[in-house]
């Protein structure tokens, strides 16, 4: 099973910017696409955005769409996803997350693979 590892968390004030870091260990057929899920205390893990590796194909949430941005390194098995203008409400652990499939899935429970999760917190 590949291994997922997130890093690039931290504390930033409102408005700033952070970029988290998804590393896997192999490119295989289960990281076909490659999610980010995030989940505050006491709530639902989100979804945030996917990206294609095949063909670098991006989704991502609606809460996030203007302000958040995925990407990917195909040599380094890596991807990015880069958070700008954060709010005291995208405060949460993020997670990355694979899946076998190339479609487009926001539900966590079609991702096989997990990080163990990085925290972000925002100050307002």
């Amino acid at each position: 099973q590949v291994k997922l590892v997130e890093s690039g968390g931290g504390l930033v004030q409102a408005g700033g910017s952070l970029r988290l870091t998804c590393t896997a260990s192999a490119h295989t057929f289960s990281t076909r696409t490659m999610g980010w899920f995030r989940q505050a205390p006491g709530k639902e893990r989100d979804f945030v955005g996917c990206i294609t590796w095949s063909d670098g194909t991006t989704n991502v949430a609606d809460s996030v769409r203007g302000r958040f941005t995925i990407s990917r390194d195909d040599a380094k098995n890596t991807v990015y996803l880069q958070m700008n203008s954060l709010k005291a409400e995208d405060t949460a652990v993020y997670y990355c997350a694979s899946r076998g499939s190339r479609w487009f899935s926001a539900r966590a429970a079609d991702y096989g693979s997990w990080g163990q999760g990085t925290q972000v917190t925002v100050s307002a």
